[in-house]
């Protein structure tokens, strides 16, 4: 499964040296050395494990590479710069040990929120979502909210919010904890496919299947120190026995090798069996032929192909010029709330209050409207105003005064 050896070019992406982490108590004596001198090294476009037991200083590694804790002691670069640079923070993408996401949100609205914190456009977003959702088997849960979901599930939701920038770095820790075999093989199977586009990869876990399955180099920590560190090959390959791997032979057959082999090496064969496939690849092929069968399913679904932004597939959506221009409104600053009410400059200083203002406001207590100066009396003849001032509350004098 593991991709082929690519050539590494440009400076590490990560750059570690001496790098130490002491915890300290209230009295900032030293309690913990949760690393302790471990020198390392990522390079671009490469798949990088951090392996070791719970405890061995894999998370707080990576909390240093983020720039969440800064180290005791050491020197730490990451795109050459201090880890603590915001502007680092739009390339790397993360999946904590721990999924948090906010309960009340749903899939849909967790990346959208999310793609509006890294400045994306509206059409951008709703596409990477729906691409996203589908990858990781979602897209039958987005109206949910998240705190109805499982373990696994809010699993597969956090891996979707750390690829919806398109990062050049990705960060996972423990990315298989809680997931199913479907999860964890299609998570594999993302990160192979991310690396073969290129993608630089730090993968930390416990599971060493995992590591075995997809890293092209791997450090093994234990007790904050490095143990071992090589590629894949280097640490696996065991020097001291032979495979030979045929098709079905006869016992006879078995019998003759095995007296050749120890007339001509004076050693004898150790065993002979039937090779056996992985547990793995078993479970993948029954859970296949039960979705041939349109089995119905409640959880998560298997999920869909790699995002195609992820592969570098030009977002068409995003580059249209009706998604430049609502960009373009997105980003514009919005208007202050005004503090005080603008006339236009036709209407004199010391007009009347506007009553409809007064309705519309409701925290605005309403004033009454003051009613105008008395007029002149009408002329014999004139237009009878006893209607008008019945309306302005003089109570039937002004109709006195006019007869």
């Amino acid at each position: 499964m593991r991709r082929g050896e690519q050539e590494q070019v440009g400076p590490p992406l990560v750059e570690a040296t001496g790098l130490i982490k002491t915890f300290g108590d209230f009295w900032l004596r030293a309690k913990a050395r949760a690393v302790d001198g471990i020198s390392f090294e990522i390079r671009p476009h490469e798949i990088f494990g951090l392996l070791g037991p719970n405890g061995s200083g894999k998370s707080t590694t990576i909390k240093m590479i983020l720039g969440l804790l800064r180290p005791s002691r050491g020197r730490l670069l990451v795109f050459g710069r201090d880890p603590s640079d915001v502007a680092l923070k739009a390339r790397i993408g993360y999946l904590p040990e721990e999924s948090y996401l906010y309960r009340f949100l749903t899939p849909r609205e967790t990346l959208d929120y999310y793609g509006r914190l890294f400045g994306m456009p509206r059409a951008m977003r709703q596409r990477r979502t729906d691409e996203l959702l589908e990858m990781v088997g979602l897209e039958g849960a987005a109206h949910r909210v998240a705190g109805e979901f499982s373990k696994g599930m809010a699993r597969r939701l956090g891996l979707a919010q750390a690829l919806i920038n398109d990062p050049e770095f990705l960060i996972l820790d423990e990315p298989t904890s809680g997931l199913d075999p479907i999860g964890t093989r299609q998570v594999k199977d993302l990160l192979l496919d991310l690396g073969r586009r290129g993608k630089t990869i730090l993968l930390s876990s416990h599971l060493l299947a995992d590591v075995e399955d997809v890293c092209d180099r791997m450090v093994v920590l234990y007790g904050g120190k490095i143990r071992a560190e090589g590629t894949t090959q280097e640490l696996l390959t065991d020097t001291n026995r032979t495979t030979i791997r045929t098709p079905r032979l006869r016992s006879e057959t078995i019998t003759k090798v095995d007296q050749l082999i120890a007339r001509e090496e004076g050693v004898a064969i150790e065993s002979v069996e039937a090779p056996r496939q992985r547990l793995e690849d078993l479970f993948m092929q029954i859970v296949e032929r039960a979705r041939q069968e349109r089995s119905a399913t409640s959880g998560a679904s298997h999920g869909g192909k790699t995002a195609a932004f992820l592969m570098g597939e030009r977002d068409a959506a995003a580059d249209s010029p009706e998604t430049r221009v609502i960009a373009e409104l997105e980003r514009a600053p919005e208007p202050k709330a005004a503090t005080s009410t603008v006339r236009p400059t036709t209407v004199p200083a010391k007009a009347e209050p506007n009553v409809v203002d007064s309705l519309v406001a409701p925290n605005t207590p309403m004033r009454p409207v003051t009613p105008p100066a008395k007029a002149p009396e009408t002329p014999a003849g004139g237009v009878d105003t006893s209607v008008i001032d019945d309306l302005l509350g003089d109570g039937g004098k002004g109709s006195e005064r006019a007869s």
